[in-house]
């Protein structure tokens, strides 16, 4: 009996090894896939102080939670699931799905931009597209479910980046992976832009240090300099993010244009890329990544002025039709279950 135990136990340490073996195994693909994907992480850092601008101190971590609520949603219980299936079913389907992601980017990227240049105009197309608040709560719900609706598409691009590079196997290793990643991210990005809007409250607690060491002195310009510098950084990280929005919503289009043998768009960009790594050797890498972004930015740019005019004058129209054929339906119901 005591052998048979001996035994027992023997067979639990092996299976304990393998699967320790395993999870080091999934961690690393996890890692490896999720650094394939920084690009697009760094590009979610920079987009999502933009929608937290504007509030009040008090409102900015509420928001930010229920970003990164929202955030999880997206990753674990929409496209986690749909990334595998799809993979399954139809692999083909994720490419267009995945651009007409990156068109509503470069839609919202450059409606800002359109903003900034024409607001005039820009206050009477959000007008026709029904979008202007009228209190704070709805200016808060409205940011929010933007800023999930944009993560939703730079969630994706990560999910299908972190697939594409997982090696094929099974369908559980695959999903694990996927969850570690989209988790592993979301908890960086918004952590980190957690921590860039509440720096200014960090440095406010400074700057009111009291102590008269030279420690205390150091503590106090840092503080001054936070609460000093923090409005203008965030204003630059909001330009940023809009940037970041175009090139990658043009870098996406531009891929899947591509994917689908349209690639003298791609060449040009990289060719473009390397020639200038080639004239300047000393920043190649720098110079490269710049010039690529920018050849997709005015990929961006472009696909953005067509689907403003195309959004308001089309899309919103069928949409505001569309939504009032709800109410028809429904009075209808009550009238048929009032006659019963």
């Amino acid at each position: 009996m005591s052998i048979g135990l001996i035994a027992l136990l023997d067979d639990i340490a092996a299976l304990a090894k393998v699967a320790a073996a395993s999870l080091d195994d999934i961690a690393g693909q996890a890692a490896k896939a999720g650094a394939k994907a920084a690009g697009v992480v760094i590009d979610d850092a920079a987009v999502t102080p933009r929608y937290v601008t504007g509030f009040s101190a008090a409102r900015e971590l509420p928001i930010i939670g229920k970003i990164t609520l929202g955030s999880l949603k997206n990753k674990l219980l929409i496209l986690l699931p749909a990334a595998l299936i799809l993979s399954l079913v139809a692999p083909q389907a994720i490419t267009p799905l995945l651009m007409i992601g990156g068109l509503y980017l470069c839609y919202e990227g450059v409606e800002k931009v359109y903003e900034l240049v024409m607001p005039h105009a820009a206050h009477a197309h959000e007008s026709a597209l029904e979008t202007t608040s009228l209190d704070a709560k709805s200016l808060e719900d409205e940011k929010v479910a933007g800023a999930i609706k944009t993560d939703f598409i730079l969630s994706a691009e990560i999910m299908a980046i972190t697939l594409a590079a997982v090696p094929s196997g099974s369908m559980f290793t695959q999903a694990l992976i996927l969850a570690v990643v989209g988790l592993g991210i979301t908890i960086m990005v918004y952590g980190g832009v957690a921590l860039i809007v509440k720096a200014d409250d960090l440095g406010l607690m400074l700057a009111r240090v009291r102590t008269a060491s030279p420690t205390g002195a150091v503590l106090r310009s840092i503080g001054k300099g936070l609460v000093t510098g923090m409005p203008y950084f965030l204003k630059v990280l909001g330009i940023v993010g809009t940037a970041a929005m175009i090139w990658v919503g043009g870098g996406i289009i531009v891929h899947g244009l591509e994917a689908y043998g349209i690639s003298g768009l791609a060449h040009l960009i990289h060719d473009a890329g390397e020639a200038t790594a080639h004239a300047v050797p000393v920043l190649a890498s720098v110079l490269r990544w710049i010039v690529e972004a920018a050849g997709a930015g005015i990929v961006g740019i472009v696909a953005g002025l067509i689907a403003i005019p195309v959004t308001g004058y089309a899309v919103s129209p069928i949409w505001r039709y569309l939504k009032s054929l709800l109410p028809r339906r429904r009075r209808k119901e009550a009238l048929a279950n009032g006659k019963k």
